[in-house]
């Protein structure tokens, strides 16, 4: 870990923005890091035939983990720690497989975390349905990345909302096809939308729900100015 470095950029970024962090391994998660390792379909396989070698692997990791983070996290000056990974989500494996091959390990994970004073966000690229309550189990302090069905994920907003705010705190929600292809205008008209469904309430920050590499200028020019137009009444 680079803190000469680390410290730099926070001081740069200063109350512009937050800075994220990351852990040792592929993934954050356990389960996703092992998919990474060893092929996701494999796991899925070995997890229904041979789950007792699964957790045994899962468990090796686990521990390269929590020792990682005891050497490293607690002097590490970021805003949040990235947990989790996209081969937890429900568009990838079950709820049923998650609580048993995601769900104990995260949590081992996200208090050795929060014990180095670091807040989690759980990142689950695409499908959230049916894990709303298990991410909350988890103890991440976050939940992204509310990826719409038009980029192939399973959230639309009221029904995660309603499970999930007050509980954590939401990022994503912004397609990037929208965000890359759509008119300035759709987009603005998309962000207001975004904040009466996840925003209205606080606790959320919009944000694309996946890396884009293609958007024009103006296109994020409008994303930003819808954003700033939203405000809270409170």
């Amino acid at each position: 870990m680079d803190y000469k470095k680390i410290v730099e950029i926070y001081d740069c970024l200063g109350d512009s923005g937050i800075l994220r962090g990351t852990m040792w391994g592929e993934q954050g998660g356990c389960w996703q890091h092992a998919c990474v390792l060893y092929d996701i379909e494999e796991m899925i396989w070995a997890a229904i035939d041979d789950p007792s070698w699964v957790h045994d692997f899962l468990k090796i990791l686990l521990n390269k983990k929590l020792d990682w983070i005891d050497c490293n996290m607690k002097d590490a000056k970021f805003d949040l720690v990235e947990s989790g990974g996209g081969a937890a989500s429900s568009t990838v494996i079950s709820p049923a497989m998650f609580e048993e091959f995601c769900l104990p390990y995260d949590k081992i994970i996200h208090n050795a975390l929060h014990e180095a004073g670091k807040p989690v966000i759980y990142h689950t690229c695409g499908g959230m349905h049916g894990l709303f309550e298990l991410i909350i189990s988890t103890n991440a302090d976050v939940s992204e990345t509310l990826t719409p069905k038009t980029q192939g994920g399973n959230i639309e907003g009221p029904e995660l909302y309603k499970a999930m705010h007050g509980y954590v705190s939401l990022i994503g929600g912004m397609g990037v096809n929208l965000l890359e292809n759509g008119e300035p205008e759709e987009i603005k008209k998309e962000v207001k939308r975004l904040f009466e469904v996840f925003g209205k309430d606080g606790g959320y920050i919009c944000s694309p729900s996946d890396n884009f590499f293609e958007a024009p200028v103006e296109n994020l020019s409008a994303f930003a100015e819808a954003a700033r137009s939203c405000v809270y009444n409170f």
